[in-house]
């Protein structure tokens, strides 16, 4: 089973419900034997009581001492002997525990993922059947082959059906888990990049400025305009290099600066640092008006697919459109580069790109669609979004 490895869960509270679950099907099937007098004889309720009950009160104290332990595949396969024991002690109870089986199966199909579930399930149906044949079950045997063929066929979609959705909902939640310790992270980056770039830029640059006006102020207070003209000139274009670096600080922060800046505009704006960094030759074509929130989301998936694919695809040239469609925008960036592979960028299981990720999720907070079509020489992200802006706050 090591080759199959068992998805993590969040909280053991499942695992202690479905063990007292487990206890309460024999106690109750007991007590039923009980006042109904046994009339079935005493081995359903020696089965019963000597067996299950007693499994299912060990099941449940390991699961409230060490939860793990009661997940292992040997509690599964030990159930299922026990519901094929009660089974061969009452054959009349075939239903029942048929019935039963299959609930245990599923049960065990979640927690255990989808190929252990498929495995539990192969065992549980070869050892439901051959207690079957073995005992002699009031059912004509035309019908019970059929009812073991469904059964049998119920197992392993019971198992298939419900540990995919388990694999499909642990990755979207360790995908969120790891989302967020992103964010937190790129938090302090952002705090960080942001006191760097105060210090080490704007506020370094306004001591010089200052200097400089200062020096104007005494070159023009001796007479001397030649030399104030020129220091003023140069505080002038020290003024406007830092204006121009805070502006372009704000498109990166936030969506602020999209009151003012076309989505067109601040991808311009990227364009020659997307060259420098990646030898990459980007061209935008965008005239859509859009919500600040919008565009700023919209930005900033572009720049993760321009990132994905001029560094990690090793494209030469990045093509980016943006274009109404009713009360949509649609968002294209294309790229050359050499695409995903073999691998699906939005299966649940994510390539290991990060900017992947931030795509989708900007995307699902915008109430939009995402569809990416990747092939060598050619991969297309393709996002369709709501132009009036329907970001969606606290999803979860």
């Amino acid at each position: 089973m090591n080759a199959f490895p068992r998805p993590p869960i969040e909280s053991t509270r499942p695992v202690v419900s479905f063990a007292v679950v487990r206890l309460l099907l024999p106690a109750a099937a007991l007590l039923a034997d009980l006042i109904l007098g046994f009339p079935r004889g005493a081995a359903p309720a020696l089965i019963l009581g000597l067996v299950a009950i007693p499994w299912a009160v060990a099941i449940l104290m390991v699961a409230r001492r060490d939860p793990d332990r009661a997940l292992t595949p040997f509690v599964a396969v030990g159930d299922l002997i026990v519901i094929a024991a009660v089974q061969a002690s009452m054959p009349n109870a075939y239903a029942a525990t048929h019935f039963v089986a299959l609930l245990f199966i599923g049960a065990h199909a979640h927690f255990q993922g989808a190929r252990r579930g498929l495995l539990i399930a192969v065992f549980g149906a070869v050892l439901m059947i051959g207690v079957t044949v073995a005992t002699d079950t009031p059912i004509p045997s035309d019908d019970l082959a059929f009812y073991e063929t469904i059964f049998a066929v119920s197992c392993l979609a019971i198992a298939a059906v419900i540990g995919e959705l388990r694999g499909i909902e642990t990755a979207g939640r360790l995908r969120a888990q790891a989302l967020s310790r992103r964010t937190i992270v790129g938090e302090d980056e952002v705090r960080r990049h942001v006191a760097d770039f105060i210090h080490d830029g704007p506020v370094q640059e306004l001591i010089g400025l200052d200097m400089i006006l200062q020096g104007a102020s005494t070159a023009a207070n001796r007479g001397d305009t030649a030399r104030a003209t020129e220091l003023i000139g140069r505080a002038r274009e020290l003024a406007e290099g830092n204006m121009r670096a805070l502006r372009d600080e704000i498109v990166n922060l936030g969506p602020y600066a999209f009151e003012e800046l076309s989505f067109e505009i601040a991808i311009e704006r990227c364009i020659p640092v997307w060259d420098r960094r990646y030898e990459c030759d980007v061209s935008v074509d965008a005239d859509v008006a859009l919500e600040p929130q919008v565009a700023n989301d919209l930005f900033r998936i572009t720049q993760e697919a321009v990132t994905n694919g001029c560094k990690h695809g090793e494209a030469e040239h990045v093509d980016i459109k943006l274009v109404p469609d009713g009360q949509a925008a649609v968002l294209s960036v294309i790229d050359d580069g050499k695409g995903f592979g073999q691998v699906d960028p939005l299966g649940p299981h994510e390539p290991g790109h990060i900017g992947l990720a931030s795509i989708r999720e900007r995307t699902e907070l915008l109430g939009g669609s995402l569809s990416i079509s990747s092939q060598p020489g050619r991969t297309e992200v393709n996002v369709r979004v709501p132009i009036g802006g329907n970001r969606r706050r606290n999803r979860r």
